[in-house]
């Protein structure tokens, strides 16, 4: 793409190692730290992350995740008493984002991240770990109801990623699909026989709304 548009900046990068997590001591990764200079970023995520569940957690449709920094503000002011962990890094991403947020993006566009080519494939889906970082119940709902989920990013080409990095899109092969109707076809269940059509040959989508999309056509 010509003349590519920056679209957002990288405020932090953060990696995890699995560790006990709440009062029963889940194996978790869902707590990050932020790390400085360039990090590895590889098919299966950055160098140094690590998840505990590999049937639901990692792999190359969810490589790497990015969260919009400009949300915490909001969850800060719903829910005071957590204002404190609301913080880059603070939902377990890889990449805290300024500048750009879900209503930005569409389904399957390609950035340009320090040396990688990282392409939106899904939403986050938030499991009972997140409640458990925070020790609220009410959270992994919340996010679904707010549609501030983040999304994961598949490794087209490895590279480095660092603090500072710009975002700058590469390539949108879905202009007429944003990634909030993605959400609210996977979160609420919004989906006209147009929008699972088009989610059913989506390149970038992952294999799994694909099928999903085929199955309810069917």
């Amino acid at each position: 793409m010509s003349d590519a548009p920056i679209i957002g900046r990288v405020v932090s990068v953060h990696v995890g190692r699995v560790a006990p997590l709440g009062p029963e001591a889940e194996p978790s990764g869902f707590v990050k730290h932020a790390v400085a200079g360039p990090v590895a970023v590889g098919r299966l995520g950055l160098a140094g992350d690590e998840q505990a569940d590999l049937r639901v957690h990692g792999g190359p449709d969810k490589a790497v995740y990015a969260y919009a920094i400009s949300h915490y503000a909001t969850w800060a002011a719903e829910f005071p008493q957590h204002a404190a962990l609301f913080v880059p890094g603070g939902v377990g991403e890889n990449l805290a984002i300024a500048g750009m947020v879900e209503a930005d993006i569409c389904v399957g566009d390609v950035h340009a991240v320090g040396s990688a080519l990282l392409q939106v494939c899904q939403p986050r889906q938030p499991c009972f770990k997140f409640a458990l970082r925070f020790e609220n119940n009410r959270l992994p709902k919340a996010m679904v109801r707010s549609g501030r989920s983040g999304w994961y990013y598949r490794v087209q080409q490895t590279g480095t990623v660092s603090a500072g990095d710009t975002v700058i899109l590469h390539a949108r092969p879905n202009p007429d699909f944003p990634f909030v109707r993605l959400l609210a076809v996977i979160n609420h269940g919004a989906a006209s026989s147009e929008d699972l059509a088009r989610m059913a040959e989506m390149p970038g989508l992952v294999d799994q709304w694909r099928a999903h999309a085929r199955q309810l056509l069917q």
